[in-house]
């Protein structure tokens, strides 16, 4: 079965005063995403939002402004696009969407064996999604129309990485 990771869709990375906003390339991503949320419903596949967030005094805030602080606005799904019921919401405070979190046991339940990932930033937690699916045998596809990066080179680096050293595919 497939399933659909919109990551880390989030007001502190897509919106213009966001912590550690993606940019224009953020904001252009959100109705390509919504299409597939869309198709992935349609068809019985799951819709997973995967979210940053994280304690106040996270160590992550030695590398990055604070962002994505449990509980606050920053760490919301975007508006734009709809969490509907169905849909899995799981938190995540590192980069890997399944570092420290259940993500693997519910797709295993849901008997998912194919991941297609959308979001940002396509270089850190998309990728590190990746890599982390394709470590436990999860075939995975990124969704090239539906990922974004604050950093333009590193962004293409990554589906680089992806394709080539992960074997993920690039669609």
């Amino acid at each position: 079965m497939k399933a659909l990771l919109v990551i880390d869709m989030l007001n502190d990375f897509i919106k213009e005063d966001g912590a550690l906003p993606a940019g224009e390339a953020g904001l252009e991503i959100i109705g390509f995403i919504r299409g597939k949320t869309e198709e992935f419903r349609k068809n019985g596949w799951p819709v997973i939002y995967i979210c940053d967030s994280h304690e106040p005094d996270d160590k992550e805030f030695d590398m990055f402004p604070n962002h994505c602080v449990s509980g606050g606005k920053g760490c919301e799904i975007i508006p734009e696009l709809d969490v509907l019921p169905g849909d899995k919401v799981i938190k995540k405070r590192r980069y890997s969407a399944f570092f420290g979190t259940d993500l693997d046991l519910y797709l295993r339940e849901k008997g998912v064996d194919e991941l297609f990932l959308v979001g940002v930033n396509t270089n850190i937690c998309v990728l590190y999604t990746a890599a982390d699916a394709r470590n436990i045998n999860y075939k995975v596809t990124i969704f090239e129309k539906g990922v974004a990066s604050f950093d333009p080179e590193a962004h293409v680096f990554a589906l680089k990485e992806a394709k080539n050293t992960l074997g993920c595919s690039v669609a």
